[in-house]
This record gives structure tokens, C-alpha cells and sequence, in this order.
């Protein structure tokens, strides 16, 4: 029974670098920008958060430090597709590329670093109650924010009078700009955001979730969240849902080997990517489900007249 709880531990913890960096992605494709650089944000961010944490003992200054790498290379690629209107696929690729080999050639002295404070969550008393104490009470708080963004994101886009306008500049921008709305600022500020919460996934991966400083450490998981984005239909809660389910797939490989369960470590290896793989055929098979949830200008540039 200890054993389904720490599993379920795992998922949620798993899940939330997913959900944080699948949050921010949201944030940019509602304005319209398709953002490829996710994984060498994350990459950078997570150098950034580990090398600070390393240097000053806080983790919390590890965090703002993630979120600032996240957020000023989110603004370099949101200056180059939005004001210089450089293709936004190719930009975002060239994001990923950059990130991967700075991160890979700064972050040669943190290899063989190690973090000096490690923090533990728990919720007195409920932390202890079986099968869902430890899983629900005794997570890092980056856990339950990661619930609580989606919550809010569920109210910002549906609810408030920002977040209408920021749908309005992803779907419509022509419009949007004839109404007075400052299009390019808004899709610049919404780029930067969403690499914020990018960065501050990377931080947690690197501070939390497995905390050292290992070269191509993000593995995948920037691409996975890029994913989900499609996968969830563009909903906030669907891609926290989402993410959980993939943070499972994930810790399912490991339980399975700590289970002696005789398959090949490459193949429970795979087992998100194909996991995405199958959701996303499966998605594809309504192309008219995606089209009316996609943002109708997602990847387009913007010529103001």
C-alpha cells in the first residue's frame, strides 16, 4: 500500500515539469506564437537555477534565477518572430539547438557539483495517512502551484478582460489591432511568460525532481510539452491532466524494473514518446475538433498597416 503511494508521489512530482512547461507553451499559442525552443529553455534554465542554488544555498533564488534565463531567451525569440518576422519554426528550432550547446559547454563545472540543501515538504498529520498521504500532502509546493496556475489559467482566458484580449490577438490579431489593442506587445509579453514558467520547469528539474546538473538532463520533456499543448486541445486543465498521465508512463518504466518485470530498458524507455505518438494519431483522426480549439492564427506573423 506504501509502495501505490510513493508511485503516486513520483507521478504528481513527474508530472509537474510537464504541467509548468506545458502552462507556458499554452500562454504563447493562445497569442499566436508557436514556440520550438522549449527544450533548450528548459536546458539553460535548468543550469541557471542549479548553478545559483549551488553558488548562494537557496533554491528559491534557483528558481527566479530559471525563470530569468527562461524569460530572456523567450524575449530574444519573441523579438526575432514578432518584430523581424523570422519564421517561427525555424527560429524556435535554432532556440533549441542554441540552448542544448550553451548549456552543455557552461555547465561543464556543475557535473560534478552537488546541491548542499535539500528540502522536505510535508503537511503535518496528513502527510502520514495511508496510500494518499504521501502523494497529496508531502509534495513540493511547485506541485500544487502547478494546480493552482492551471486553475487560474482556466479563469484568466475564459474570464477576465486580459486574458479575452490576449485570445483575441492569437485568433484574430487584424482585428485586435483595429480595435486599439497593441498586438506585437501583447504577443511579446505573453512569449516571455510563458518561457518564465518554461524556466521555472527546468529549474524544478534540476533542483527538485532529480537535482543535479547533468548535460541533456530535460531529455525529451520540452518536446513532450509542446505536445501536450495539442494533445489537451489547448484547455489548461487537459494539459495538467495530461501531464500527469504522461509523469505515470514515465515512472511506470521504473516501477516495472524495480518489479523484475523482464522487458527491455529500451523499450520501457520509449514508452512516453509512443505514448504521445499514439494520443496524437488518435487526435488526428478529428481534424476538425483540433481546428475549432486550435488559436486561428497560431504561427502567422503579424504586419500591422
Amino acid at each position: 500500500m506504501n509502495e501505490v503511494g510513493l508511485l503516486l508521489a513520483s507521478v504528481f512530482s513527474a508530472g509537474t515539469v510537464l504541467a509548468l512547461a506545458g502552462l507556458g507553451l499554452l500562454i504563447n499559442e493562445k497569442a499566436g506564437v508557436i514556440n520550438l525552443g522549449a527544450e533548450g529553455m528548459m536546458l539553460c534554465a535548468a543550469l541557471a537555477g542549479y548553478a545559483v542554488c549551488v553558488h548562494t544555498g537557496s533554491p528559491w533564488l534557483g528558481f527566479a534565477a530559471g525563470m530569468g534565463a527562461g524569460a530572456v531567451l523567450a524575449g530574444a525569440l519573441g523579438v526575432l518572430v514578432i518584430w523581424l518576422n523570422t519564421n517561427q519554426s525555424a527560429t524556435g528550432l535554432a532556440l533549441s539547438l542554441l540552448g542544448a550547446g550553451l548549456s552543455a559547454f557552461v555547465g561543464v563545472p556543475y557535473a560534478q557539483q552537488a546541491l548542499t540543501v535539500r528540502s522536505q515538504f510535508a503537511i503535518p498529520v496528513l502527510s502520514e495517512l495511508p496510500l494518499v498521504g504521501k502523494a497529496l500532502f508531502a509534495q513540493h509546493p511547485l506541485v500544487y502551484a502547478s494546480v493552482a496556475l492551471a486553475l487560474f489559467l482556466v479563469w484568466f482566458f475564459y474570464r477576465s478582460r486580459v486574458g479575452l484580449v490576449l485570445r483575441s490577438v492569437g485568433e484574430a490579431p487584424e482585428s485586435a489591432h483595429a480595435l486599439g489593442y497593441p498586438v506585437r506587445w501583447i504577443r511579446l509579453a505573453a512569449v516571455v511568460a510563458g518561457g518564465a514558467l518554461c524556466g521555472l520547469a527546468g529549474a524544478y528539474l534540476s533542483l527538485v525532481y532529480t537535482p543535479q546538473w547533468v548535460e541533456g538532463m530535460v531529455a525529451g520533456k520540452g518536446w513532450i510539452a509542446l505536445a501536450l499543448t495539442t494533445f489537451a486541445t489547448w484547455r489548461p486543465l487537459r494539459i495538467l491532466l495530461g501531464a500527469w498521465l504522461f509523469g505515470g508512463v514515465t515512472m511506470l518504466q521504473f516501477w516495472l524494473q524495480s518489479q523484475g518485470v523482464d522487458i527491455s530498458s529500451q523499450w520501457l524507455t520509449m514508452l512516453p514518446y509512443l505514448t504521445i505518438i499514439v494520443v496524437l494519431m488518435l487526435i488526428s483522426r478529428n481534424p476538425t475538433w483540433i481546428r475549432v480549439n486550435r488559436p486561428a492564427a497560431l504561427g502567422l506573423p503579424f504586419h500591422p498597416g
